[in-house]
């Protein structure tokens, strides 16, 4: 574990210096498949619907069957390949809209109409995705089916818990999800949300680094200038409390990220943000963002409920700042053919070394020091999709019943 000074100048110990960066360019490095990525909020799937979903070029086809249970496909029917997401649920199985080929929730072909039941038929279906619901999302396993029995879903305690109450957030981004993580980790960019937060100052207290993660804390404090309502509402100032300074924790575990905002003299956090950024296309310069705002709700619970429109508009003004700077990152990237970055905060530097040794390079077929890995980096596994280096998935037999 690497941990900084205990002054906070930011600077690691045994390193007087950031030491130039190793390894791929981060932008070219994607994220790896054996995790649990949310795909769609659950409320989107509707019991009797299919919608398309997508993972990194993988296009997925998403249903929820008549019994209530989410069902995630290849979004391509074996046949002619019309994505299945235009089909029909019936029952507990998902009809191509084309020529009634039926499918199973694990891919297999249940039926095709127009054959008897002697005929021959396709030997393979189509893959079919590990799926859970947790948090009011649907999360996917697009790597190896076999890891996700033994990869837990995050952790959210305050999700669901009687005192805090979650906002949901679900947007699509155009840049690389890593300028995400270091957009949110590196809060010395508040000057970019000065019309809305005012002159906030945070001062960096330390932090630590592991192969997989990330922490850092903030003191931040209100140095002056006109400060939106609906953050002082955030922060639980127009709930009970008053200005104060504010202790913030943001860490990035891979391959999510948090927040936790402590207000000064309290022993839990006012807020806790729980974000993951999804890539969208196979080149993964656009991602889809979720995050899950979990607010503790105050002594008078109308309270929270008459701030929530204020908080809500707050929360999406400093997003789109953000939105508005990281794609102007990527805008650079797409222009340049490379990254650029003359990065100078060893705080940054040790997330972008996190983010490219647990991800897997982009048209490659190993990850760059992946989880697990020990004394080199582990393979692939074969069942990849074709976007990492993969050959393929082997497909379940067509089922003639």
């Amino acid at each position: 574990m690497n941990q900084t000074d205990p002054a906070g100048s930011g600077l690691s110990r045994n390193q007087g210096r950031p030491a130039p960066e190793d390894g791929p360019d981060l932008r070219r490095v994607g994220a790896h498949p054996d995790f649990w990525y949310p795909v769609a909020l659950s409320r989107k799937v509707r019991r009797g619907r299919a919608v398309a979903a997508v993972f990194a070029g993988e296009r997925i086809a998403l249903f929820r069957t008549r019994g209530g249970i989410v069902h995630a496909l290849e979004d391509r029917c074996a046949h002619r390949q019309v994505p299945l997401s235009m089909g029909v649920v019936e029952g507990e199985t998902l009809r191509c809209c084309y020529h009634a080929w039926a499918y199973r929730g694990d891919g297999r072909i249940s039926q095709i109409p127009y054959l008897s039941k002697g005929d021959r038929r396709p030997p393979r279906g189509v893959r079919g995705y590990p799926v859970r619901e947790a948090y009011g999302l649907v999360f996917v396993f697009p790597g190896d089916p076999e890891k996700a029995a033994v990869t837990e879903l995050p952790d959210l305690l305050a999700y669901g818990s009687p005192h805090y109450r979650t906002m949901t957030f679900s947007r699509t981004v155009r840049c690389h999800y890593s300028f995400m993580h270091e957009n949110l980790l590196d809060m010395n960019h508040q000057f970019l949300h000065r019309g809305v937060v005012g002159t906030l100052h945070p001062e960096l207290l330390g932090y630590t680094t592991t192969p997989r993660s990330v922490e850092a804390r903030y003191l931040f404090t209100h140095a002056g200038g006109k400060r939106n309502r609906g953050a002082g509402l955030l922060a639980a100032e127009g709930l009970g409390g008053k200005d104060s300074a504010d202790v913030m924790t943001i860490r990035t575990e891979y391959p999510y990220q948090t927040l936790d905002l402590v207000p000064e003299g309290a022993d839990h956090p006012a807020f806790r943000l729980w974000a993951a950024y999804v890539p969208e296309d196979a080149e993964q310069r656009t991602c889809h963002a979720y995050g899950l705002l979990m607010i503790e709700k105050p002594k008078v619970a109308a309270a929270l409920h008459l701030a929530w429109p204020l908080i809500r508009r707050f929360t999406e003004r400093v997003f789109a700042e953000d939105r508005t700077a990281v794609e102007a990152e990527q805008r650079a990237w797409d222009e340049q053919g490379e990254d650029r970055n003359h990065e100078v905060f060893p705080l940054i530097l040790d997330v972008r070394s996190v983010l490219r040794g647990n991800g897997v390079p982009l048209g490659a077929g190993t990850p760059a020091c992946g989880p697990g890995a020990s004394g080199g980096c582990a393979p692939v596994a074969a069942g990849l999709p074709p976007a990492y280096g993969g050959t393929g998935v082997e497909f379940p037999a067509a089922d003639g019943s």
